[in-house]
């Protein structure tokens, strides 16, 4: 029986496919774990260089950029040996061209660093979801600090917004202000007031009259000098204010050019993590390939 040219010209197409995906999910688990165990490493190293002595232990700065060196070494020296590992696991591709075999072990390392990509993402989302809750957290805790700090250059009372205190006191509130020597009533009511004009954003002609005679009357201050002295502690807390807002914005924005570098640099590793997967995915499978039969 005669054979034509183009059957014999046509090589016949394997059955099987040409990605092993043992391989590639063997070394995307050996990746995953070995970036695990760098990151807890880069972790404890990270908590000796840091010391609570002044003058003792590496700066802030010199912390930063060991940690960007890091969070880019982990997935170097990951990644390298899970694509290591999927070029060496692999089975051996028998009449295949070079260029071909160089193709797929490119394509093995990729699937080994998307794979393990995936595997990290599962196993850090709980911790990173933590993390992010306790800078949140923190973040709250140093604002209201900020913010009790600007209310106790007024008074001690000026923190408290209760509303219904307030217009509670409007609706007692006599022509005769609290005699000399209740001091703390007077305070806590003063307080009140203003706390509600810094709320508002002005003081109200009547409150500034209640004020002022309050002021009289527990200060033995001219009616002049008690106006004078409220209009400067009302500028004062109203600095005060300006510039709690404005240290909580400026920690607003220090977070969010955090977030965006730290975005950024962990885009760089991940681009790091799959070319060395793909180059050492070649490697090991060169090795693989030109190993003696037994």
């Amino acid at each position: 029986m005669a054979i034509s040219d183009d059957a014999i010209a046509s090589p016949v197409e394997s059955s099987q496919s040409a990605v092993s995906w043992a391989a590639i999910i063997a070394g995307a688990a050996a990746a995953t774990v070995f970036s695990l165990v760098l990151i807890v490493v880069g972790a404890g190293i990270g908590l000796v260089s840091v010391s609570p002595w002044s003058n003792s232990g590496a700066s802030g700065t010199t912390v930063g950029i060991l940690a960007i060196l890091w969070s880019i070494a982990i997935p170097l020296f990951a990644y390298a040996v899970g694509g290591y590992l999927a070029g060496r696991l692999r089975t051996q591709w028998v009449g295949v061209h070079t260029d071909e075999v160089y193709f797929r072990d490119t394509a093995h390392g990729l699937l080994v660093w998307a794979v393990g990509s995936l595997f990290s993402a599962c196993l850090l989302a709980s911790i990173l979801s933590s993390a992010a809750n306790g800078v949140v957290q923190a973040g709250a805790t140093l604002a209201g600090a900020a913010v009790n700090a600007a209310g106790s250059a007024v008074g001690g009372a000026v923190g408290s917004r209760d509303l219904n205190s307030y217009f509670t006191d409007m609706l007692f509130r006599s022509q005769k202000p609290p005699p000399q020597g209740n001091d703390d009533a007077a305070r806590a009511e003063v307080g009140r007031i203003v706390a509600r004009s810094l709320a508002a954003g002005q003081l109200t002609d009547d409150d500034k009259s209640y004020i002022a005679q309050v002021t009289v009357r527990q200060t033995g201050l001219s009616e002049g000098d008690a106006t004078k002295r409220i209009d400067d502690v009302m500028t004062k807390a109203k600095d005060a204010a300006q510039q709690a807002a404005d240290k909580s914005k400026a920690a607003a924005d220090v977070a969010r050019k955090a977030g965006v570098y730290a975005a950024l640099w962990a885009f760089v590793g991940l681009l790091v993590g799959g070319l060395s997967a793909c180059y050492m995915a070649t490697v090991g499978g060169r090795i693989r390939d030109d190993l003696p039969a037994v």
